[in-house]
């Protein structure tokens, strides 16, 4: 079974279908917005975005997941590395990657986002707010399209929460292990804000989706 460096199953991703995500995003963007999208995996939002209109280039630190990417042109990086000198309308940093249990990667990972954001664009994020760390349990999580998905082992320490998550369709299962780092708004802000990015506006009534400026775009009152 093939892995990725953080521990992701090729298998099982290629399995699990979006969950809401293209859609998202594509309400949150001028039609035919040029999007980079960070940590792509193999496609499964990037394909529905690219049915959508958009031109995506998709970046994953994994070449085994981006040999499934279809359509889109493709870059293998590690996101804090990724300088590309182009920009584009959208910059996507979906899958809570902000809330990444290293400050410094996820600072790494702003400071790429921006480099990357043409004039008046727009970082697109999903992350954990605070409220799901003060609340999440063991437990079933629902179904994503055929893979049932339960979460176990959840131990919080200090900002950081780790759990286990399993995955089971009908005739297998996985499981991947994770921690992550709770981020009050002020501190999303200030993170934000240390990236030279301010949050602009929240995109979902969950407020599990936001989005976010360079400063220099903002003009002054």
């Amino acid at each position: 079974m093939t892995t990725t460096p953080d521990g992701c199953s090729v298998d099982l991703y290629l399995r699990l279908p979006a969950a809401g995500e293209p859609e998202i995003v594509h309400g949150a963007v001028p039609a035919g917005a040029s999007i980079l999208e960070l940590g792509s995996g193999c496609g499964r939002v990037t394909h529905p975005l690219l049915e959508l209109g958009h031109a995506v280039v998709a970046v994953d630190e994994s070449p085994e997941m981006l040999v499934h990417v279809r359509g889109a042109e493709t870059v293998c990086a590690r996101i804090g590395d990724l300088r590309l000198d182009r920009a584009f309308d959208v910059v996507l940093l979906g899958s809570h990657l902000v809330n990444t249990a290293d400050p410094a990667e996820c600072h790494a990972r702003l400071t790429a986002a921006l480099r990357h954001l043409a004039p008046g664009g727009r970082l697109l994020v999903e992350w954990h707010p605070p409220e799901w760390f003060d609340h999440v349990a063991d437990g079933p999580g629902g179904l994503l399209g055929e893979i049932a998905v339960s979460l176990h082992e959840v131990v919080r320490e200090g900002e950081l929460l780790s759990a286990t998550v399993r995955y089971r369709a009908a005739e297998r299962g996985w499981r991947q292990e994770f921690t992550c780092r709770r981020l009050s708004f002020p501190e999303l802000s200030e993170t934000l804000t240390s990236a030279d990015l301010t949050f602009d506006e929240w995109l979902t009534a969950d407020r599990d989706w936001f989005s976010a400026r360079g400063v220099a775009d903002q003009v002054p009152i």
